[in-house]
């Protein structure tokens, strides 16, 4: 037997993604680490097991445990994001999105959301989720000045069509939505008002960003992995009043067996971000307007410097003149600074494979412990890379010693304990 046809051959391949990742500076987005806790969870017996339906009125036999750990989740959801009901069955942030489509709407209904262009996601894009659902697209109008909706045309688009749902939130978040002054107007034509909230869920669990449940969103919808530091997975948190709906559209609508493990992990990340959510999100912000000033300082041009650059865990970053989007994040992943590619506002989908812009995030590096002091180096790696085409293989090696002193998770309940650590059972 060959050893390509052994596990050996993936673990060998997994030891090594371990050990490039724990030498890279990753400022992904979308992106997080879990503590040793929650990765200890996703190893266990849940992770092979079924429970469909409600905890203790269960499709499914053998459960008892798994309803203790997922009636926790849910109280603990309720507590952290001071919501009336949560469902946390979606296996993704785009399964959250859809079952709001699901529960709020009929084919050939209307949805306003943000542009691909201006932050939108896919999922409710009329080539996605909205387009499965047969829905027509609108989208919301964006200033691009300010990297917000433009609140006053927004209103009136709202009263003009109607539109069944208003999608808030998306991709791209550098400041906070106007929620309340959407809501006012949305209230009074019958527009569910949706605030996905994907990037910036830990945010809101520290404290940090507005809670959009209090400034009048019906629902909220979010992955689980982002700011917030969890497992990969959705939730949905929403008024009591829509909650026959938005379970049902989840269950039996597009989930069956919601992943136990991760349900597992979820509580466990919970219970950090009730303790450590706020000390996180308060140096995840001042991590990201930090290193956008650095970059800005060294010459990059960061968008919205007049507004101090961002509120979130998000950096931007026009890198047209430099090669555009594709080339600057391939060019850094080669000095092993691991971002993406993004469309800005003034892109369109002909520039979709090499766009305008680079995102930036700090969720991970934060939770690494890196702080503010931290970012001038950071922005120094990218300005010898970007801007004075210095050999990315050097500034690698750099790098790698940067990071040896950032190698554990930091917000969390256990300490000094590895980040990147391959766990062996075998």
């Amino acid at each position: 037997m060959t050893i390509s046809s052994t596990p050996l051959h993936i673990k060998r391949i997994l030891k090594k993604h371990h050990q490039w990742r724990s030498s890279c500076i990753n400022l992904i987005a979308s992106e997080n680490i879990t503590s040793p806790a929650v990765r200890e969870t996703l190893a266990s017996d849940f992770s092979h097991r079924y429970a469909e339906g409600e905890p203790f009125k269960r499709l499914y036999g053998g459960t008892k445990y798994v309803d203790e750990v997922e009636v926790l989740a849910i109280d603990l959801a309720k507590e952290v994001f001071e919501a009336e009901h949560v469902n946390i069955k979606p296996v993704s942030g785009c399964q959250a999105n859809h079952s709001v489509l699901y529960a709020f709407t009929n084919p050939n209904d209307t949805i306003l959301t943000l542009s691909l262009m201006d932050g939108g996601h896919i999922s409710y894009m009329d080539f996605g989720g909205a387009g499965i659902r047969n829905l027509k697209v609108e989208n919301l109008p964006f200033n691009q000045e300010e990297m917000n909706i433009d609140v006053n045309v927004a209103c009136e688009k709202i009263k003009e069509i109607k539109p069944k749902i208003c999608f808030l939130g998306g991709s791209v978040i550098l400041f906070p939505p106007p929620v309340n002054e959407i809501k006012k107007v949305a209230e009074d034509v019958g527009t569910y008002v949706i605030y996905d909230a994907s990037h910036v869920l830990g945010l809101i669990a520290g404290k940090q960003l507005q809670n959009p449940l209090h400034e009048g969103a019906d629902v909220v919808t979010s992955s689980t992995h982002k700011t917030f530091p969890g497992p990969q997975g959705g939730m949905v948190l929403c008024k009591k009043e829509f909650a026959e709906k938005i379970d049902k559209a989840v269950f039996p609508g597009l989930v069956s067996n919601h992943h136990l493990h991760h349900v597992a992990a979820l509580t466990i990340t919970l219970m950090e971000m009730k303790r450590f959510g706020v000390e996180y999100a308060k140096q995840i912000v001042k991590n990201a307007k930090a290193l956008a000033k650095n970059l800005y300082d060294k010459g990059f041009e960061v968008l919205c410097p007049h507004k101090g650059f961002t509120e979130t865990h998000q950096v931007l970053v026009n890198v047209a003149r430099l090669g555009g989007g594709k080339n600057v994040a391939n060019l850094l992943e080669k000095a092993n600074i691991i971002c993406n590619k993004n469309m800005l506002p003034g892109d369109n989908l002909k520039t979709v494979d090499n766009p305008s812009g680079i995102r930036l995030g700090v969720a991970e590096v934060t939770r690494l412990g890196l702080k503010e002091s931290d970012m001038e180096q950071v922005a120094d790696f990218i300005k010898q890379v970007v801007l004075d085409r210095k050999d990315p293989k050097k500034i690698a090696g750099k790098v790698k010693v940067f990071m040896e002193k950032f190698s554990t998770v930091k917000y969390c309940f256990q300490r000094n304990k590895p980040a990147y650590k391959y766990v062996d059972f075998y």
